[in-house]
């Protein structure tokens, strides 16, 4: 081991000695052959893709190009790609190249804008805008950041504004600055769901919940209306 891996005996030894205290199962095999083994059930198996499961994800990261997450559902796919066997691949493009998104094209906010309002979001940091409301007023505000809503005509913004003292949905492509405040992270606002008449609404987090899912329902489709809740003011 220590000859493969280019390091000391006494490296090999004291990384053997770690994996021990840790409670890890060691298994031990002597002669020329013999070596180290870790117990089966310590290691996980190989992912594998079907070609099916392959193309499925292929169709539902080319739906949304969200410039919040392009480069990640780039990089997810290159792994997908990376570990899958040449001819399951080769069957994946295939089916693939059978299918057609019918794409409406939407304005894109600004990549930087984009990603202070997606750590404000996550994080749940105040934050301070510049916004161009639908009469080309531009005003600047602090919001406490709920929700990204991504939608077929755009993607917004969720959030309870100090200046109006109400929830607001803002245009991404309408905040032309953001800033993070001083203002330490607030407490949890009880945010009501997006309700737009005429869409559904998906909940991605339930997609990394697939033991909470109902049978026969829809990866990304929560137990819970998906609709509920106050209608939204929007921005202004």
């Amino acid at each position: 081991m220590a000859g493969h891996f280019e390091i000391s005996v006494r490296t090999v030894e004291r990384d053997l000695s770690a994996l021990g205290q840790a409670g890890v199962p060691l298994a031990t095999k002597q002669g020329r052959t013999g070596g180290y083994t870790l117990d089966r059930s310590m290691s996980l198996p190989p992912l594998n893709f079907t070609p099916r499961e392959a193309t499925a994800v292929a169709v539902a990261l080319s739906r949304s190009d969200h410039v919040l997450f392009a480069r990640d559902a780039r990089s997810a796919l290159q792994k997908i790609v990376a570990a899958m066997p040449e001819r399951a691949l080769e069957e994946a493009r295939t089916a693939a190249a059978k299918v057609r998104l019918l794409i409406q094209p939407v304005p894109d906010p600004d990549a930087e804008v984009a990603e202070r309002i997606w750590r404000a979001v996550r994080d749940g940091h105040v934050l301070r805008i510049w916004y161009i409301d639908v009469g080309g007023i531009e005003t600047e505000r602090e919001v406490e950041p709920q929700h990204v809503v991504v939608g077929p005509n755009g993607s917004y913004l969720t959030a309870w504004c100090h200046l109006r003292q109400d929830d607001r949905v803002f245009r991404m492509d309408r905040i032309t600055r953001a800033e993070p405040t001083p203002t330490p992270p607030q407490p949890r606002r009880a945010a009501p769901e997006v309700k737009v008449d005429g869409h559904d609404t998906k909940m991605p987090e339930s997609a990394l919940r697939p033991e909470d899912l109902l049978p026969n329902t829809d990866i990304g489709l929560s137990r819970a209306p998906a609709t509920v809740g106050p209608t939204r003011r929007s921005g202004g």
